[in-house]
């Protein structure tokens, strides 16, 4: 199991006669699995609304790659500065490199990847290509720092679609769930396929936790962990991400993401993404529904991830470039009060920065777990 995943482990004891190396097994003919805590207990056969059986998170380990590849993939031949986030880029192999060994050198608990492909097209069918770059870059950084680091990948189309979308459309222009599961499905195999440790889930389509899980468990991938972005709402916060990844968005996505005013939904997303196999749970953005983060910590026994979203690190950026708060104090208290609210993981885009202070000895920061995100 990965260090950083072991950070959340409840020891629970094993039962009699428990085969570490298997991934399930029969106490009192009842089904026993490992989780991705470490915690060994009975799998609940109930059945939820959705129709999918209640399974428990997966146990993580640390696999090499199934295949390296020495070209590169990435289209880029310098980093490309974006200019909505200061001191963000979109990276370059070489880039890469030092960027995923600088995370883990600062002691990060894990890096989350996104790609932007040179072509796009209706399907996204970059998302699925073995030699694409999110691929590619999957593959980069298990080499780079995949024993010392977690290693994940979005799940999603988005950057992938001619349309921007996080699906497949219809005939009618409007995203088609089932069919975007099939590629959901496709999706995760390849990234499972290349390594990754654990797959976020990001699209918000009905349904996509257990298809992935089923997609993953149907080909092997029993310890690929799901990241489950649960409570994903459709914000403004987003806007200088879409900037980083060239965005094709044309509409907006408020069809599937949960609008900013419903509480209450994020209740029953989150229940059926645990339901249906998450292995975390993610808030996003965090700073806006830190009352949502606190709902989701007090309802889950899985960990709970909230994601400190570029419009957020954009506006404390901004506001201290112009001399109108001290950044590193709006850093910490911007950090502290989503860990306050519960969460036990947090993406920001201060990552290294942070956790520079963390091994400074920072008491302001004591204890708190970030992750980074690389934009390739």
């Amino acid at each position: 199991m990965c260090e950083a995943l072991r950070l959340f482990v409840t020891h629970r004891p094993e039962p009699e006669g428990w085969d570490p190396e298997a991934p399930f097994h029969f106490v009192d003919g009842v089904e026993h699995r490992r989780d991705a805590l470490g915690r060994v207990g009975p799998v609940d056969r109930h059945v939820a609304s959705t129709g999918f059986e209640h399974r428990p998170p997966r146990r993580h380990q640390l696999r090499a790659p199934a295949h390296r590849h020495t070209h590169g993939a990435l289209g880029i031949t310098e980093p490309q500065p974006i200019e909505s986030l200061p001191g963000v880029v979109q990276h370059t192999e070489d880039s890469l490199r030092v960027a995923v060994n600088d995370a883990a050198a600062a002691g990060l608990g894990g890096i989350m990847l996104f790609a932007v492909p040179e072509k796009r097209d209706e399907l996204g069918s970059g998302a699925t290509d073995p030699d694409g770059a999110l691929n590619f870059a999957v593959r980069t950084a298990l080499k780079e720092v995949g024993d010392t680091c977690v290693v994940m990948a979005d799940l999603c189309l988005d950057e992938f679609t001619s349309h921007g979308h996080c699906g497949v459309l219809d005939e009618s222009g409007s995203v088609d769930n089932d069919a975007t599961l099939d590629r959901y499905r496709d999706m995760a195999v390849s990234l499972a396929d290349a390594g990754a440790h654990v797959l976020g889930t990001s699209g918000m389509m009905d349904g996509q936790v257990g298809a992935v899980r089923d997609a993953l468990d149907e080909t092997g991938n029993f310890d690929t962990a799901i990241l489950a972005y649960a409570a994903k709402y459709a914000s403004a916060f987003y806007g200088p991400f879409r900037d980083a990844v060239d965005s094709q968005l044309q509409g907006d996505r408020e069809s599937y993401q949960q609008h900013p005013a419903n509480r209450r939904e994020s209740a029953l997303e989150v229940a059926l993404d645990v339901a249906e196999g998450a292995d975390i749970i993610m808030v996003k953005p965090a700073l806006p529904y830190l009352d949502v983060l606190a709902d989701v910590a007090a309802s889950v026994d899985v960990p709970v991830a909230a994601y400190q979203v570029s419009g957020e690190f954009a506006m404390i950026e901004a506001a201290a470039a112009n001399g109108w708060l001290d950044r590193e104090r709006g850093i910490t208290e911007s950090l502290l009060s989503i860990k306050r609210a519960g969460a036990d993981i947090i993406l920001t885009y201060f990552a290294v920065e942070a956790a520079l202070r963390l091994a400074r000895g920072s008491d302001a920061l004591d204890d708190l777990f970030v992750f980074a995100e690389i934009v390739v």
